[in-house]
């Protein structure tokens, strides 16, 4: 277990996101794969309330829908674990304003089946409301009881800049961030974000960990995305080939008799994120991402992944 800096909170570095449940896992399927996450040892979960609109039929709140639903048939396994939710970009509740943040936060309560939310991000921001008043909403959310503590994803490095000192001091001072970052979307995050992360001591759950699929090794080209539900997601990877990133994480992988996914997964843990936020569609796909916590990689093969993205840099 790993603590999140200046919380009580003690999570799995692993953070299980709950994107595919109520699109690629039905209730079925999601129910399982939560019985087997927290079995194995798993405590924390990542959704938003936009999730998943983008599914055909689906409007928003699916994903929180199940959770909660899951919740309330396994109150001893729910007791165990920490969730993680988001607003900002679900129509009717979207932007920073209060009264939508407000909304969005009864909204996640309700479909979540909890009474306090225990990390709530700011998914999106919206500049046109200053960060002074929206540091002044979180503070009234915490105040209220309605959520434990404050994160940011998706804010620009300068934004985030500004919310971290205009929060400072103050009980919604943000206790982590979300940025995407992974062995194919370097640069983003190590030249602008990173710096933040350590210098305000937050905690780091990065998105897409996985490359929305291609850094498990079973997309190599467009053509084997053909038919994959995370095809419009992992298109974007494919513009600088990731190939040779693949097939060190493969040696690599095959070095430590483990997955390509696990690998991946252990790769971003060297680099010093406190848990890279990945999800499964099946219960037999879960163990590849525990797994990865127990793979220590060698400054050798870091360097050689490290070598082997720098495109992505």
């Amino acid at each position: 277990m790993v603590k999140i800096l200046n919380t009580d909170i003690d999570v799995f570095p692993l953070n299980l996101g709950a994107n595919p449940f109520g699109w690629t896992a039905d209730k079925e399927a999601t129910f399982a794969i939560l019985d087997a996450f927290v079995e194995k040892g798993g405590n924390f979960i990542d959704t938003a309330d936009s999730y998943s609109m983008w599914a055909d039929g689906n409007k928003g709140g699916e994903s929180e829908e199940l959770i909660g639903q899951w919740r309330k048939a396994r109150p001893e396994a729910a007791q165990k674990v920490i969730i993680a939710t988001k607003s900002g970009g679900l129509p009717g509740v979207d932007g920073r304003g209060r009264k939508n943040t407000v909304q969005a936060v009864e909204d996640s309560l309700k479909r979540l089946q909890q009474e306090t939310l225990d990390v709530f991000y700011y998914h999106y921001d919206d500049e046109d409301v200053s960060i002074q008043e929206q540091v002044d909403v979180a503070a009234e959310l915490i105040d209220a009881g309605k959520i434990r503590h404050l994160a940011l994803s998706n804010y620009s490095p300068e934004r985030m800049r500004e919310f971290f000192e205009t929060a400072q001091g103050t009980k919604a001072m943000p206790v982590a961030i979300q940025p995407q970052y992974n062995l194919l979307h370097r640069k983003e995050y190590e030249q602008g974000y990173a710096p933040l992360a350590k210098e305000h001591a937050v905690a780091v759950f990065p998105y897409f960990a996985l490359a929305s699929g291609l850094l498990t090794g079973k997309y190599r080209s467009r053509e084997d995305l053909e038919g994959a539900a995370r095809k419009d997601f992992a298109q974007a990877y494919l513009e600088n080939s990731p190939a040779p990133v693949i097939e060190e994480l493969v040696r690599i992988a095959e070095s430590h008799d483990v997955e390509v996914t696990s690998a991946a997964l252990a790769w971003l843990l060297a680099k010093g994120v406190t848990a890279p936020i990945a999800s499964v569609s099946k219960v037999e796909q879960l163990d590849a991402l525990l797994a990865a916590p127990q793979v220590e990689l060698t400054e050798e093969e870091i360097s050689a992944l490290d070598q082997a993205s720098e495109a992505f840099v």
